[in-house]
């Protein structure tokens, strides 16, 4: 399957936003009845793509294979690859590809999303309940109690939930990654407090280290971050600052940071091939 140009939504039978594709016998078919029962998701991605160009599209790849696990690898790579062949090369873009389990049928699925809006800053707050993630390093599993706890952030007025450690030490958004400055050092949560793999984070580390930048791993509680600028990092958002912490620390911003590092980021956008 391959792409064309866009009309009326559909690019070679592909509509943007239309019902889910399911990958059945080598093809991508439209699932035309609505499922029984709740599917389970047992793997998910998702990535932004404006007018065909992707920011590390590999990576992507490479943590949904991950997460699907060696028993379906060799199916999600061809499933992978004719998503990939699938998508428009216009227009903006957040695709979805999922491996879902209804009963006793587990099957790939991918969702041409049109991209929701997208801002440069964000309101948070803290997760105050126990930590609802059981599977915490892998994609897909725990989106729907993800969605819940940022449900509730919404209704205190912030955009984002942040999860923290049962020592309080700040580990990641119910959507997105986080790191934040000490003067010039760009610092990540720790690598044992368990989290997704996110690509847009690996990327700006690995930009970071090119750029001579220093980069650190903490333990950090959310009262250890006052008067510094944090970042909340997603595929959909990229870099956005956080602007407001509600019941959290005072926060703060280099004027032309930001924007230098989106520009930079966007820099590395690559056509889809």
């Amino acid at each position: 399957m391959s792409s064309g140009e866009m009309g009326g939504g559909q690019v070679s039978g592909v509509e943007v936003g239309g019902a889910p594709l399911r990958w059945s016998d080598g093809r991508l078919l439209p699932i035309e009845s609505c499922e029984l029962g709740e599917p389970k998701v047992l793997a998910a991605d998702s990535w932004l793509v404006l007018d065909g160009r992707v920011l590390a599209v590999d990576l992507h790849r490479e943590r949904f294979l991950e997460a699907v696990g060696p028993r379906h690898s060799a199916e999600a790579s061809r499933f992978w690859d004719a998503s990939i062949a699938a998508l428009p090369r216009q227009g903006e873009l957040f695709p979805r590809v999922d491996l879902r389990q209804s009963g006793e049928r587990v099957e790939f699925q991918l969702r041409v999303r049109p991209a929701p809006e997208r801002t440069s800053s964000v309101v948070v707050t803290i997760h105050r309940g126990p930590d609802p993630r059981k599977q915490p390093k892998r994609k897909g599993p725990d989106l729907e109690s993800m969605l819940r706890i940022r449900t509730e952030a919404q209704s205190l007025g912030a955009g984002e939930a942040i999860i923290v450690s049962p020592e309080g030490y700040v580990i990641e958004g119910a959507y997105s990654s986080l790191a934040w400055w000490r003067g010039d050092v760009l610092c990540l949560p720790a690598a044992d407090l368990e989290r997704i793999d996110s690509v847009t984070a690996r990327t700006l580390q690995t930009l970071a280290t090119a750029l001579g930048i220093d980069v650190v791993e903490e333990h950090t509680t959310a009262a250890e971050l006052d008067g510094l600028e944090v970042w909340s990092m997603s595929a959909l958002q990229g870099i956005r600052i956080i602007t407001e912490w509600i019941d959290g620390p005072s926060l703060a911003e280099r004027p032309g940071r930001l924007a230098t590092w989106r520009r930079r980021l966007d820099a590395l956008r690559r056509p889809l091939p």
